[in-house]
This record gives structure tokens, sequence and C-alpha cells, in this order.
């Protein structure tokens, strides 16, 4: 009896330990990406819906090709080298090809996966910290844990698809030499990971996360969800409450929040799938609905995402990680047209049901164009921390945006650029932002990793569009001290049609300096296309200089100021704070306003300013003091002016057409002929626009609180008054 009860107790503790944590954690294998009912799904609906058809059919052909070479899994090499992308393309490998083995029962894609497995359990646990490590914390396959992380999200799916189709014995192998040292690497040796506020920190704990739904270890899936400790203190829900304001906005930007989307929507699914009680799509009032939406709202016409922050100037939305972000929303939420917009430009789905569903609605629905109004959308987990304006116009692809950044810095990956703008039309960055100084995965650009220009030039002020004070950068580019700060927002209004505006501040930024930017844009039947309207107002009870960069792209065309000084051509234009890094050109004097116009593909641009005495007007280009050439060569304008308060009032204005294969080019010149400041102080803006055709318009910006009621001023013995906060009078 006595050795019956112990058994008995044995096996009490066995189901609790073992299967219980499988029964609580999963529905069967596979578990957290697809189920054997999508499947079945899947296969019954074959031949009806073309997105979803070419997607499976494409998936087949990039795993048919890997399949044909012979399996590889070399030793850590150097980020962006050959071993580090053969890894990578190894996890891309084995997921499609799981994926493949689900939807199909073709037996020889479990093998492929099994096989490349099998590799990877001979290899790592041979394998010590990563040689190649660069102020990271080092992987074993990888220079760091991040993209070991990726690869865990990735294996781990495979790894459930062929679940079932394994032996008991090849299980334990993998488990044991892979999947098991991997996770105690991460929530174990660098457990700091998982309580991570930070995009490393949401790829940590969905490699977790997933490896636990697939390995029935319920302890992995608690500290994925709640971190480290399994207090709630960090995890997965702690990364959605403080990672993303009320509006789902991520503070370090489109570019990084497109790189965090897969792993953010690959583990709500999989928490969903297995444990649906907990509502994650409920959490915190759908903030991962407003999480895809505020990174989607964000793109360009074209589907590329604006470069803020560290950021590459042709990421897309078709990247794996908002196109999985838009299968999963328009499944979990709902869709609508911009989303169908979105599918299309990205061009596959996801092999899933959420694929499914959304390729049957691209089937049946009419085609649109992606249609995003203007957006504002705030910053700081508490939304009080400024914002992104967006500001649009027009339709489709031909839409010209507006937008000015005011919120916070973005921790490691932000640039100190407060109430920068960026300004696209005709398909195009008109007045473009650098973005960051990096080669992604060229191993001869430093193994892919971000260059040092990266620090010295491209997160400086001068690198973007807004004022330099005394040639230093905003917060004395220290990275610790903006993030203690950040800008706010003044107002924000899209509601007409024909004028649409935004305001905000930035008085933390310079010691004894504060920041004021009012942008409008302008669309008139005198004008063939929508104008900006900048009015950037600084005060200081003490003279600065203050630079006024304008990025552009293409040749210039005609200017009203003559060029001179042209024998410091070799020489920076400064020696720190990214004026290192800029070519003198050459400069002009003027006290009137300027106006420089230059061509850009199909069309010109005419930048017109107010006048100042003494003004200064720099032509430079990018690309001093860069010994190995990591900077793209690329031409700015500066406008120069010594005060203590002033106003940088200015218009740009695209106008007129070139084709150079039609030898046609109209209205090269510009409607806009002068600027003049009225006056301004903290009460109001007043300025006057000047043109052709008989323009003559009065602009009256509120610079007090923001308000709906009347306001009034009196410049030079005349009153002007408009009620609300900015008014434009044609």
């Amino acid at each position: 009896m006595r050795g019956l009860a112990t058994s008995s107790l044995i096996q009490f503790i066995v189901f609790c330990l073992v299967v219980l944590p499988v029964a609580l954690f999963s529905n069967g294998h596979p578990t957290i990406a697809i189920s054997e009912k999508e499947a079945t799904a899947i296969r019954m609906n074959s031949g009806k819906y073309p997105a979803f058809d070419t997607s499976l059919e494409m998936t087949r052909e990039e795993v048919g090709l890997a399949m044909q070479q012979e399996i590889e899994v070399p030793p850590p090499g150097e980020a962006g080298g050959y071993e580090h992308e053969k890894h990578k393309q190894n996890y891309r490998d084995m997921q499609k090809a799981g994926m493949l083995f689900t939807l199909t029962g073709e037996e020889k894609y479990a093998a492929f996966v099994r096989d490349i497995l099998d590799r990877y359990a001979d290899l790592y646990p041979t394998l010590g910290p990563h040689p190649l490590s660069h102020k990271q914390k080092p992987g074993k396959l990888f220079h760091q844990t991040l993209n070991e992380e990726v690869w865990l999200v990735h294996a781990a799916q495979a790894y459930d698809c062929i679940y079932d189709w394994l032996s008991a014995e090849e299980r334990k192998r993998f488990e044991e030499n892979i999947f098991r040292k991997m996770v105690h690497l991460f929530a174990v040796e660098y457990e700091e990971e998982l309580d991570r506020i930070h995009n490393h920190g949401i790829w940590a704990v969905a490699a977790v996360g997933l490896t636990g739904y697939v390995l029935g270890e319920s302890d992995w899936v608690e500290k994925a969800l709640l971190g480290s400790k399994k207090d709630g203190e960090g995890g997965f829900l702690k990364q959605l409450d403080l990672l993303f304001s009320p509006d789902g906005y991520y503070l370090e930007g489109p570019y990084y929040i497109r790189y965090a989307l897969r792993p953010i929507f690959l583990l709500a699914d999989a928490v969903e799938r297995n444990e649906p009680d907990r509502k994650i799509f409920q959490h915190r009032d759908q903030i991962l609905e407003k999480i895809y939406y505020a990174a989607a709202k964000t793109v360009f016409p074209d589907g590329i995402f604006p470069p803020i922050n560290d950021a590459s100037s042709t990421m897309n939305i078709a990247d794996i990680g908002p196109l999985i972000a838009t299968n999963i929303t328009y499944h979990r939420y709902g869709g609508n047209d911009n989303l169908l917009a979105i599918s299309r430009i990205q061009g596959r789905v996801m092999l899933n049901g959420a694929g499914l569903a959304i390729a049957k609605d691209l089937a049946e629905a009419p085609v649109k164009p992606l249609a995003w109004k203007s957006v504002e959308l705030s910053d700081g987990f508490d939304g009080e921390r400024g914002g992104l304006g967006i500001l649009r116009m027009g339709q489709g692809s031909g839409q010209t945006m507006l937008l000015m950044k005011y919120g916070l810095h973005g921790k490691g990956h932000g640039h100190f650029d407060k109430l920068n703008f960026i300004f696209y039309d005709q398909k195009r960055q008109v007045i473009p932002d650098y973005g960051f100084a990096r080669f992604i995965n060229i191993e001869t650009k430093f193994g892919g990793r971000y260059l040092p220009e990266n620090d010295s030039y491209a997160k400086q002020t001068i690198a973007h569009n807004t004022v330099v004070v005394d040639e230093a950068s905003q917060n004395a580019a220290n990275r610790r001290a903006a993030d203690k700060v950040w800008a706010e927002r003044h107002f924000f209004n899209a509601e007409d049609d024909q004028v649409k505006a935004m305001s905000a501040r930035a008085n933390q930024h310079y010691d004894g300096v504060k920041l004021q930017r009012t942008m409008l844009m302008v669309q008139h039947e005198k004008l063939d296309h929508p104008v900006v309207i900048d009015l950037f107002r600084i005060e200081s009870d003490v003279e600065h200089q203050y630079d006024f960069p304008l990025h552009f792209n293409g040749q210039l065309m005609t200017t009203n100021v003559t060029f001179g000084d042209f024998g410091n051509q070799q020489a920076p234009l400064g020696d720190s704070d990214g004026y290192q890094h800029i070519w003198y050109q050459a400069n002009a004097k003027t006290d009137g306003g300027v106006q420089f116009t230059w061509l850009d593909g199909h069309r010109y641009y005419t930048f017109t300013t107010a006048g100042a005495k003494d003004s200064e007007v720099i032509l430079g280009r990018i690309g001093a003091n860069d010994p190995n050439f990591n900077l793209r060569s690329e031409p700015l304008l500066v406008v120069r002016r010594q005060a203590a308060g002033h106003l940088f009032a200015s218009v740009l204005e695209p106008h007129g057409y070139f084709n150079e294969a039609k030898e046609i080019s109209r209205n090269a010149r510009g409607m806009i002929q002068s600027v003049a400041v009225i006056g301004h102080d903290e009460t109001a803006s007043i300025i006057e626009i000047k043109g052709k055709n008989d323009i003559r318009w009065q602009v009256m910006v509120n610079n007090g609180d923001a308000t709906t009621a009347g306001k009034s001023v009196t410049f030079g013995g005349e009153t002007y008054q408009w009620d609300g906060n900015f008014k434009v009078l044609f």
C-alpha cells in the first residue's frame, strides 16, 4: 500500500509538472502560428483566393530552392557576413518549410526542418559567447542575443509544425541541445532582457514565450508575459504599457516599430490561441490594434516608412513585420479598405487563417488606393509627451505629406531633432531626413552595424531640418539628458480642406532658448500644388547664432542671392556637432529675403524666406572628415542669422513641370515672390505673403495657450483679429 501511495504521488507530481502545463498551454501541435483546423480550411479553399495561392506558391519555390542546396550550419562569423546571413537564411527556410508541412502534409518539408535542426543540435552545445560581439550582450550563433532571439522565434514555429512528426528521441535531442539552452541564455543568464522596455526586450519575451508554448513550459510563458520575477514589472504586458502612447505610437519611431511588429503580433496571436482567457487583444483598450495603425498611418503614399530617428530611408510596409501585423490585425479586429490597400502593396499574405481571411477579401473587394488622412499621434506612455504630426493633401500616390516630429527623444535610437520636418511630394522625400548612417548587413561597412558617423553626424541637429543654436546640438547631444525632456504639442487642426496646420514647442532643448514651430499646408486655386508655410519662432534674452538648415535633393536652378567665397571649399563648416562632416561650398550675404529654386524629378521647388539684416546663406555638402566614405554626399542650404528673439518665416512652393526626354519645361519660376514678418511676440506671429496673380495672404498664428476663442494683437499700430489658433486671409 505504501508503495502504491508513493507511486500515485509520483504520478500526480508528474501530471502537475509535465502533463498539466501542456494541457493548459497547448491545444496540440502546431499551436503558435497555425492549427490543423486552419490548414484544413486552407486546403478546402485552394484555388479560390489569388493572394493566398500566390503566397503559397512563392513559399514553395523559395523552400524548393533551399532544399536543393546542401545544408550548411557554419561557425559564428562577422555581423553581416556570410555566416551571419546563413544562420538568418536557415531560420527563414525552417519557418517556411514547417508551415508548408502543416499545409501540405508532404514529409519532405518536415525532414528538411529536422535535418537543419540536427546540424544545430551538433553545433550549438559546443559554442561559447560570440567572439565578435561589439558593445552588445553576445549570443552564440550571432554577435548579439537579439539576432539569436529572432532565430528562436522562427525555429520555434518550425519545430511546432513538425513536433508530432518527430520521434521522442529527436525531440529530446533538439530540446536539450538547442531550445532549452537558448531559453536558459535569454531567461536566466540574461534575465534582465525579459524586463527590458525596448525592442530588444520584445524579441526576448517573444522567443521565450513562443518556445514555452511549444514545449509546454508554463513558467517560461509567465516570465515572458510578466517579467523575470513574474510580478508584472517586466515582460510583454509591461512593454505594451510603457513603450506605446495611448494612440499606439512607439517611442523609437516607425522604423523600429516596423521591426518589433513581428514579435509583438506573433506572441500576441500565440497567447490568444493558447490562453484566450487572457484577452490579450483587449489589453489596454485594444492597444495592439492601435500599435498597428499608429505605425501604418505614418507611411508615405508609396508605403515607405518616414526615416525618423535611426532609420533606413527605403524600408517599407512590405517588410515581414508589417505584413504579419496587417494580417493578424485584419483577422483579430476586422478590416477596411486601407488595410487591403496595404496588403496589396505587401504582395503576399501569411500562410495561416489570418492570411486566408485577408486573401478572401482581397479577391472580393474593389481595388482602392491607400488613403490615409492627416493624423496626430501622441507620444509617451501617458500620451502627454509631445507627438508626431502629419498633414496630408491629395489622393493616392500623388498625395502631398508634411511631417513634424515633436515628441520624445527615443532612447538609444533617438536623434537630436525636435521640431524637425520632412516634406513628401511627387512620390519622394523632397525635403528629406538623413536617417541613419548604416549599411545593414554589408560586412565591409563595419559588419553592417551602425557606423561611427551615425553618432557624429546622423543624430546631430544639423543633420535635420530644424534650427540649430550656436552650432550645438539639442541637449548638448547627450542622450540621457534628452530622454528626460520632450517637445510639446501646441495645436493640430486638419479639418479644413484648404488650410491644415500644426504647431509645437521645444523649450527644454537649449538653455535659455525657447523654440516654437508652426507649419501650415495650404491649397489655393492660384497655385498648382499645396504649399508649406513655416513659422519658426525663437525666444531668448541674449543673442545667439541661429542656423536654419534645409536639406534637399536635385539641382539648383536659380537664386536671388549671389554666392561667392569659393576658395574655402576644402574646409568643413565647423569642428563638432555634425558640422565637421559638412563641406563648405559657398555663401552669400543679404539683408533681404532669400529665394532658392531647385529641380527635383519633374517638378521645381522654391524656398522663399522673409528678410533680416546681416543674414548669411551657406551652401554645404555632406561628406567632410569621412575617411571611409561612410556618408552620402548630399546638399543642404543653411540660412544663418544672429539675433536674440527671431522668427524664421518661409514658404516652400512646388511648381511647374520638367520632362527632359520631351524637352518640356513649364513654370520654372514660382508664384510666391516674397514673405514679410509683420510682427511676432508671445501672443502671436503675423506674416504677409505676396506673389504673382495678385496673391496677398496674411497668416496669423497664436503663440500663447491653445484656444478656440478670438485673438487679437497689435503690430505697427494696426490690430489683427482672428478666431482660434491660426488664420490665413487670402
